[in-house]
C-alpha cells in the first residue's frame, strides 16, 4: 500500500441498499433554549425521512420535557463564545433575557415552532421521547411533571436495549 493510499479517508457508500431499518437516538442532556433546538430539529428531519426516532432526556435536557419550564427556555450569552458579543456586555444585567428575546424572534421569523408545539409535532409523527430515571430520581420529578408524550422514566438498562444498533447523537 502506497503513501497515499494510506492517508486516504474511506469513502462511504451511499447506495440506496438499506432496508428501512434506520434508528437514531438523541441525548438531550443541556435545557437552554440554544440547545432544546438541535435535538428537535435533528429529531423531525429524521421523521421526515423514516428513520425510528428516539430522544432521551438527561440532567439539564429535563428542562425542555418539564411542563413547568419547557415553554419558558432561556439562551444565556454568558461564556458562550458565539454570541459574538464583547465578554464584559455578556454579564450585564438584563443579557439573559434580551438575548432570549432575539432568539425568539428569530426562530420565529424563519417559521420554527416554539419547544412545546415542536414535541407535539415530533410525538405526533411517531419519534419517541424517554426520561432519564437517576435524573428524575435526582431532580424529584415525576411523570406527572412532564410532557405527556414522554412514554416513561428509563433506567440506563433499558436506554440500552432502546438504543441498540441505532446512531447515537449526544447534544
Amino acid at each position: 500500500m502506497s503513501a497515499t493510499e494510506a492517508m486516504s479517508a474511506p469513502i462511504p457508500s451511499f447506495d440506496d441498499d438499506d432496508d428501512g431499518d434506520r434508528k437514531l437516538v438523541l441525548i438531550c442532556s443541556k435545557g437552554s433554549l440554544d440547545m432544546a433546538y438541535p435535538g428537535l430539529v435533528l429529531a423531525n428531519a429524521a421523521l421526515g425521512e423514516g428513520i425510528e426516532t428516539h430522544l432521551f432526556f438527561t440532567f439539564w435536557g429535563f428542562d425542555i420535557i418539564t411542563k413547568k419550564t419547557m415553554g419558558s427556555l432561556k439562551f444565556s450569552p454568558v461564556g458562550n463564545p458565539a454570541t459574538h458579543m464583547p465578554p464584559m456586555l455578556m454579564g450585564l444585567p438584563g443579557m439573559t433575557s434580551f438575548a432570549t428575546h432575539m432568539m425568539k424572534k428569530q426562530i420565529e421569523g424563519l417559521d420554527i415552532p416554539e419547544v412545546p408545539e415542536f414535541l407535539d409535532l415530533i410525538t405526533g409523527a411517531g419519534g419517541h421521547l424517554w426520561a432519564c430515571r437517576m435524573s428524575a430520581d435526582m431532580m424529584h420529578l415525576t411523570k406527572d411533571d412532564l410532557y405527556e408524550g414522554v412514554e416513561d422514566i428509563i433506567n440506563a438498562s433499558d436506554f440500552m436495549e432502546i438504543s441498540a444498533g441505532a446512531q447515537t447523537i449526544f447534544i
